[in-house]
Protein backbone atom coordinates (compact mmCIF):
# COMPACT_ATOMS: atom_id res chain seq x y z
CA UNK A 1 0.00 0.00 0.00
CA UNK A 2 1.28 3.55 -1.08
CA UNK A 3 1.44 5.90 1.86
CA UNK A 4 0.30 9.72 2.10
CA UNK A 5 1.65 11.84 5.01
CA UNK A 6 -1.09 13.89 6.12
CA UNK A 7 -0.49 16.30 9.56
CA UNK A 8 -2.97 16.22 12.67
CA UNK A 9 -3.36 18.16 15.34
CA UNK A 10 -1.85 17.18 18.28
CA UNK A 11 -4.72 14.68 20.33
CA UNK A 12 -5.33 13.11 22.89
CA UNK A 13 -4.16 9.74 24.28
CA UNK A 14 -6.13 7.19 23.55
CA UNK A 15 -8.24 8.75 20.84
CA UNK A 16 -9.12 7.82 17.51
CA UNK A 17 -8.45 9.18 14.28
CA UNK A 18 -11.09 8.96 11.18
CA UNK A 19 -10.14 9.61 7.63
CA UNK A 20 -12.22 9.86 4.79
CA UNK A 21 -10.54 9.07 1.11
CA UNK A 22 -11.60 8.99 -2.01
CA UNK A 23 -9.69 6.19 -4.49
CA UNK A 24 -10.81 5.69 -8.01
CA UNK A 25 -14.23 7.62 -7.24
CA UNK A 26 -14.82 5.40 -4.34
CA UNK A 27 -15.17 6.87 -0.69
CA UNK A 28 -12.62 4.83 2.24
CA UNK A 29 -12.82 5.80 5.78
CA UNK A 30 -9.98 4.91 7.48
CA UNK A 31 -9.59 4.78 10.92
CA UNK A 32 -6.86 5.20 13.75
CA UNK A 33 -6.01 5.46 17.04
CA UNK A 34 -2.80 6.65 18.73
CA UNK A 35 -2.38 5.07 22.25
CA UNK A 36 0.50 6.35 24.76
CA UNK A 37 1.80 3.41 26.49
CA UNK A 38 3.45 4.07 30.04
CA UNK A 39 6.16 1.98 31.37
CA UNK A 40 5.57 0.16 34.32
CA UNK A 41 7.62 1.95 36.41
CA UNK A 42 10.19 4.44 36.00
CA UNK A 43 13.79 2.22 36.68
CA UNK A 44 12.88 -0.61 34.25
CA UNK A 45 15.44 -2.15 31.81
CA UNK A 46 15.75 -1.64 28.23
CA UNK A 47 14.63 -5.28 28.27
CA UNK A 48 11.92 -5.22 30.51
CA UNK A 49 10.69 -2.53 28.15
CA UNK A 50 10.44 -5.06 24.95
CA UNK A 51 8.56 -7.39 27.22
CA UNK A 52 5.63 -4.54 27.95
CA UNK A 53 5.83 -3.31 24.68
CA UNK A 54 5.59 -7.11 23.54
CA UNK A 55 2.50 -8.23 25.62
CA UNK A 56 0.72 -4.81 24.55
CA UNK A 57 0.87 -5.49 20.75
CA UNK A 58 0.04 -9.21 21.21
CA UNK A 59 -2.61 -8.75 23.53
CA UNK A 60 -4.33 -5.39 21.40
CA UNK A 61 -8.05 -6.14 20.08
CA UNK A 62 -7.57 -8.12 16.64
CA UNK A 63 -9.90 -5.35 14.77
CA UNK A 64 -6.74 -3.29 14.85
CA UNK A 65 -3.42 -3.72 13.44
CA UNK A 66 0.38 -1.85 14.59
CA UNK A 67 1.14 0.30 12.10
CA UNK A 68 3.70 2.95 13.72
CA UNK A 69 5.82 2.75 16.85
CA UNK A 70 6.86 6.07 17.96
CA UNK A 71 10.20 6.96 19.73
CA UNK A 72 10.67 5.74 23.53
CA UNK A 73 11.08 8.28 25.92
CA UNK A 74 12.31 7.21 30.06
CA UNK A 75 8.47 7.37 30.75
CA UNK A 76 6.33 5.92 27.80
CA UNK A 77 5.99 5.05 23.92
CA UNK A 78 3.96 6.19 21.48
CA UNK A 79 1.40 3.51 19.26
CA UNK A 80 -0.39 4.19 16.57
CA UNK A 81 -3.19 1.31 15.16
CA UNK A 82 -5.40 1.11 12.23
CA UNK A 83 -8.55 -0.67 12.03
CA UNK A 84 -8.54 -3.69 9.88
CA UNK A 85 -10.82 -3.03 6.77
CA UNK A 86 -13.75 -6.02 6.56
Amino acid sequence: MREVVILIPDIDKDQNVEIDVRIDGRNRSLQYRVELLDWEGNAISGDEKVQVLKHKIESYDKDWELVEIGPPTDKNITLMFKRKMT
